[in-house]
């Protein structure tokens, strides 16, 4: 079956047009937002509408006055490593070039995992990365930029890729954060401040989303949004994705007998890249896979996903040499392991995402403090 997003309305609103609406309330110039002197966009990693709706009486701040239309959808793959990019970019995967989680860097035979493995795979962010983000696009009209995170993040590679231009400020809790986050945008008038939240995300990784320890994260960051925005400062509150809980019996394992012909396996559990021998019959692994796979996972080519724009209308030759031979993509809440790797802990992870389910592509768009008047 060849790979295709699911339909989406035409009002459908993405996470790739975020931060344009911000910096359009900042100039007044807003169909959606009221005009705000500063901007604070927060990202709660790993927060879907469905399940934020879910847990509502966990997350009464977040929740109240939600509407429908309080909804976004993310990118494909709906993993941090595209989907966080995207939002900091205003440019989709197939532009910015961060099309998974682990991709092959095909000029070198080179497996890079494009949240923390930009050191030992020797790549430059810069280079790899090339899109303008939204604190380089603040700068070059004059504003000041800042992003509040935790502190280990502050020199990593994936942050030398997506917050280019933003000045780092760190904080422990959320709480914290969003406190540092208000105070930056009332102290320094027409800022954009960007706050991130992994909390949620973490708990979801290794408990599941249905677990008390995700409930807790919520609970958290839930408080941390209850305070008071200061006067004047809109407040933007969205996710890069959400995610759903795999038991141990919807993980589809491959062996050996699976794997002839294929060189690298990249992606994730729920959207695979796959990287075929450059003497592989690539016709007859595409049938293997499908037939293997069948009831489990979708298999389509690099040359469907492209034309069917599952990246964006537009793809880089840099990022096209990113993308698998093919694609696997995981129905209902199924995973696929390569059972070879030498490393099994990705199986250990309950909460997952990278799929194209409204679990894992519906996000939450929600409003504060100038935004919501």
């Amino acid at each position: 079956m060849s790979l295709m997003l699911p339909s989406e309305s035409p009002t459908a609103r993405s996470v790739v047009g975020v931060a344009e609406d911000l910096f359009a309330a900042l100039r007044g110039e807003s169909a959606t937002l009221p005009r705000a002197e500063s901007v604070v966009l927060v990202l709660i990693d790993g927060l879907g509408a469905i399940s934020l709706r879910a847990h509502a009486g966990h997350a009464r701040a977040l929740t109240a006055g939600m509407a429908k239309k309080d909804v976004a959808t993310s990118v494909f793959p709906s993993t941090t490593a595209a989907a966080l990019t995207s939002i900091l970019t205003g440019a989709w995967p197939g532009e910015h070039g961060l099309v998974g989680y682990s991709v092959l860097d095909r000029s070198r035979g080179v497996m890079v995992n494009q949240l923390s493995g930009w050191e030992s795979a020797g790549v430059d962010p810069a280079s790899w990365q090339v899109a303008p983000t939204v604190f380089e696009k603040a700068a070059a009209q004059g504003r000041q930029a800042f992003a509040v995170g935790v502190a280990a993040y502050a020199g990593s590679g994936f942050s030398r890729a997506t917050l280019r231009g933003a000045e780092f400020v760190s904080a422990a809790s959320p709480g914290d954060r969003v406190a540092a986050a208000y105070d930056l945008a009332e102290r320094h008038p027409g800022s954009l401040v960007y706050c991130y939240l992994p909390e949620v995300d973490k708990a979801g990784h290794r408990h599941g989303i249905a677990s008390r320890q995700w409930v807790s994260a919520l609970e958290d960051v839930d408080a941390a949004l209850a305070r008071r925005v200061p006067p004047s400062v809109g407040v933007l509150v969205t996710s890069d994705h959400g995610m759903v809980d795999v038991p141990a019996h919807k993980q589809f394992v491959l062996e050996a007998e699976h794997l002839a012909g294929v060189g690298h396996i990249g992606g994730e559990p729920r959207m695979l890249h796959v990287y075929l021998d450059p003497d592989a019959d690539a016709d007859g692994v595409l049938a293997r896979w499908r037939g293997d796979l069948a009831g489990a996972a979708d298999v389509g080519t690099r040359a469907e996903a492209i034309a069917s724009g599952l990246f964006g209308a537009h793809v880089t030759d840099a990022a096209a040499s990113r993308i698998g031979d093919l694609l696997v993509v995981s129905r209902g809440n199924g995973a696929v392991y390569d059972g070879t790797a030498p490393d099994q802990r990705s199986r250990g992870m309950v909460g997952q995402h990278g799929g194209i389910t409204p679990e894992e592509r519906q996000v939450p768009v929600l409003r504060f403090g100038a935004f919501a008047r």
